[in-house]
């Protein structure tokens, strides 16, 4: 059934769906890396493809940016097109010097300050929430078996890209635990936690907090491959 934001029909999606944030990068891995790939929806620009990757059907939609986007889209895609897996594939900033351009990181739970979980089912404000377990063994396999080096950590889902107070970066960092940042894991957990669905997030480092490091556009769009290879190849 379509949603207010999707127009897929019953059927359309895979029970997987990777997600990144930008739609032109679902375009590039849909145009990459699927056989036989077809655009289910286009609502707002906002592509979602499906189509077959060594044989088993996956699909691929973007999410926007920020915790109300993709809290829209993982909401839909879990609750009226059956979805059971969604597995974010985005970018982040280093929060450490260990965490170098292009690096691939493993979420292995997602902190925020935002008010996000409180409002759509009461859960409490400045808390970590947590990927699939078994999702989240299975990515790391991949990434072993492929010989792509993968971190892992705790990472900062920020309702802000742009902060004018810079002191809480010590308090992420240094008693939180946060490796990375990012603006999308913490509500994609909850959604996929409050309708009993599995959720992880994969992120590669497109930027540094602590070194003048970054990536283009076009970079983040069509570079981060070992990111794309290794969620493809977990996928169910």
């Amino acid at each position: 059934m379509a949603t207010p934001h999707i127009s897929a029909k019953d059927g359309q999606f895979a029970k997987t769906v990777l997600m990144p944030g930008d739609p032109l990068r679902a375009q590039f891995i849909a145009e990459n890396f699927l056989e036989g790939a077809q655009l289910v929806t286009s609502v707002r620009n906002v592509y979602g493809y499906t189509g077959m990757y060594k044989g088993k059907p996956v699909s691929v939609m973007a999410s926007g940016m920020g915790m109300p986007s993709i809290g829209i889209y993982s909401y839909e895609l879990y609750k009226f097109y059956d979805v059971e897996t969604i597995i974010r594939i985005g970018s982040a900033g280093s929060y450490v010097p260990e965490l170098r351009i292009y690096d691939v990181v493993l979420a292995t739970g997602a902190y925020s300050e935002s008010s996000y979980a409180l409002t759509q089912s009461g859960e409490p404000v400045d808390s970590i929430l947590y990927p699939d377990p078994e999702v989240n063994a299975r990515i790391k396999a991949t990434a072993k078996q492929l010989g792509i080096p993968l971190h892992e950590g705790i990472i900062h889902s920020s309702d802000v890209f742009y902060r004018q107070n810079k002191d809480y970066l010590d308090d992420v960092r240094d008693n939180k635990h946060c490796v990375a940042v990012e603006m999308e894991s913490f509500s994609l957990f909850h959604n996929a936690n409050v309708l009993g669905k599995k959720a992880a997030c994969l992120l590669t480092i497109s930027d540094s907090f602590v070194s003048p490091e970054i990536t283009t556009h076009e970079e983040r769009r069509k570079s981060f491959t070992n990111m794309m290879e290794i969620a493809l190849e977990a996928a169910e």
